[in-house]
């Protein structure tokens, strides 16, 4: 046994001489920040083939490219302008923009750039979308990735040690835990200082391509004005308020503050902002949900593709998901509707069955009865559960159409709302509906449309001119936070969103 151990013991110490070895052959200047990095463990060879290896599964996730030359043109132009200017101007930049409507941006090693059509619709100026851009630049640049990894691999080397000696000398299992929880933050995402450090180095770009530094500051707080939209349509905390020490990511508040500086210290004379080019670009560009993804229009969700539809009540907000569609009533009242797994559906030979065994298996449903739904067979059963927001009227319904399609809604309801509710919520049950080819090719999407004002337009009639149902005013003037829409002069450009 003490063999054995001791061999364990040297072991213990070699692997430690090694990851210790390797950290010090692993660190160098980086060129982009100056600052001693650590990135033995990935090289830019590497890098670049991660890049080219996950660039295929991005496109995927975010719903592919967004298939509109122009706005993808526009894009890579700033990109490779920006990338010019860099630390790695001879690096195979990629830009592209996914066609998905969330805020997003993000690059992987190797130069592969990403922005989502939603983030450029919310942008007002080329200098704003061109901080983005060189934000992402920045990571790249930085080699944030190749950091990120090496530190992972170190730490896990740091548990396998701690595998060994633990099995021979006891340590405590909650070290293990710890160290496995670092690891963890490690891999999800950019540190605080990455993200600040890729915000500097953006500034950097665009003032040596003449752009205005202040479209950094001005951005950020459109991101920070849309989350705290997106909290009051979903009827949640801001992503600022739930801000806890396990965030990869800075306060917005904390990033807007650091742009303004690094803005004010950044000389350009004549600033670019190239509002006017920008509009020009986005004019038309797909506002929220693409067909192929299910769009909203006002209280009525439609999928073109699978072509059927369904309302819900007045009052309720439709928040279209990846998974699934979430309808939420700002008197806690919920509908979730999704779609049975093709396996689960083609295997359920009984549609009563399905609901109370399979689906609603945990929840005891009582009530249980068939009804039709515009020709459809469907059955519906209920129960009272607690959950997290209290107690809830919790009701399922199923409706089958095809031998492989299900389609579910659950109506979960205020014990104390559920009679004022109810009428509502059979109405969207029985609003569920299949579509004719010409009704699914008439679901067009929502776009963004820029327009010239004429002279004595008013606030009220932009928002009346919008198509966004709900929060029209919000909207409004979140998509032109740059300028004063309470007075606008003739011939100022206007964002509005519309069919």
């Amino acid at each position: 046994m003490m063999f054995w151990a001791s061999r364990i013991k040297n072991s213990f110490f070699g692997a430690v001489f090694l990851a210790f070895s390797l950290g010090l052959s692993g660190c160098a200047v980086n060129p982009a920040t100056g600052e001693q990095s650590f990135t033995g463990f990935m090289s830019p060879e590497r890098e670049r083939q991660v890049g080219a290896e996950e660039h295929p599964k991005i496109l995927k996730k975010f719903g592919g490219a967004y298939d509109d030359p122009k706005v993808s043109g526009y894009v890579a132009e700033i990109g490779f302008r920006l990338a010019k200017v860099s630390e790695m101007p001879d690096l195979a930049f990629r830009f592209t923009v996914l066609n998905d409507h969330q805020i997003n941006a993000f690059a992987l090693p190797g130069g592969y750039i990403y922005v989502t059509r939603g983030l450029v619709a919310l942008a007002e100026s080329e200098a704003e979308l061109a901080s983005v851009i060189g934000h992402e630049i920045g990571h790249v640049t930085a080699r944030h990735t190749a950091e990120r990894y090496s530190k992972a691999v170190v730490t896990n080397i740091g548990l396998q040690i701690v595998g060994i000696i633990g099995s021979v000398y006891g340590v405590p299992s909650e070290a293990g835990g710890l160290l496995s929880t670092g690891a963890t933050a490690i891999l999800q995402g950019y540190s605080r200082e990455q993200e600040l450090e890729a915000d500097m180095l953006g500034i950097r770009y665009l003032t040596r391509v003449g752009y205005d530094p202040q479209g950094m500051a001005s951005f950020f707080r459109k991101l920070k004005e849309h989350d705290e939209l997106q909290a009051r349509i979903q009827d949640r905390a801001t992503n600022e308020e739930n801000f806890n020490l396990a965030s990869s990511h800075p306060r917005t508040s904390q990033r807007i503050e650091q742009a303004i500086q690094l803005a004010n210290a950044a000389h350009v004379a004549n600033p670019i902002d190239n509002r006017n080019r920008f509009l020009d670009a986005i004019d038309g560009i797909i506002f929220g949900d693409d067909p192929a993804q299910g769009i909203i229009r006002g209280q009525t969700f439609i999928y073109p593709d699978l072509r059927f539809e369904f309302s819900v009540p007045d009052g309720y907000v439709i928040i279209n998901t990846p998974s699934r569609v979430l309808a939420r009533h700002e008197n806690g009242s919920a509908i979730i509707f999704d779609m049975a797994p093709g396996k689960q559906a083609r295997q359920a030979n009984r549609l009563d069955d399905y609901l109370t065994n399979i689906w609603g298996a945990k929840l005891n449903l009582g009530d249980v009865e068939e009804i039709n739904v515009n020709g459809l067979e469907g059955w519906t059963g209920s129960t009272t559960q607690n959950t997290k927001e209290g107690k809830r009227i919790v009701r399922l319904v199923v409706i089958r159409d095809a031998w492989d399609e299900i389609f579910r809604f659950a109506f979960l309801t205020p014990v104390d709302q559920a009679k004022a509710m109810s009428e509502g919520l059979r109405r969207t049950t029985y609003s569920l509906k299949r579509l004719s080819e010409a009704e699914a090719a008439d679901a067009k999407p929502l776009r963004i449309r820029v327009i010239e004002t004429s002279g004595g337009v008013s606030e009220s009639d932009l928002v009346a001119s919008m198509d966004v149902g709900g929060y029209a005013m919000a909207w409004l003037k979140l998509l032109n936070s740059d300028i004063d829409i309470n007075a606008l002069p003739a011939g100022t450009r206007v964002k509005i969103v519309q069919d």
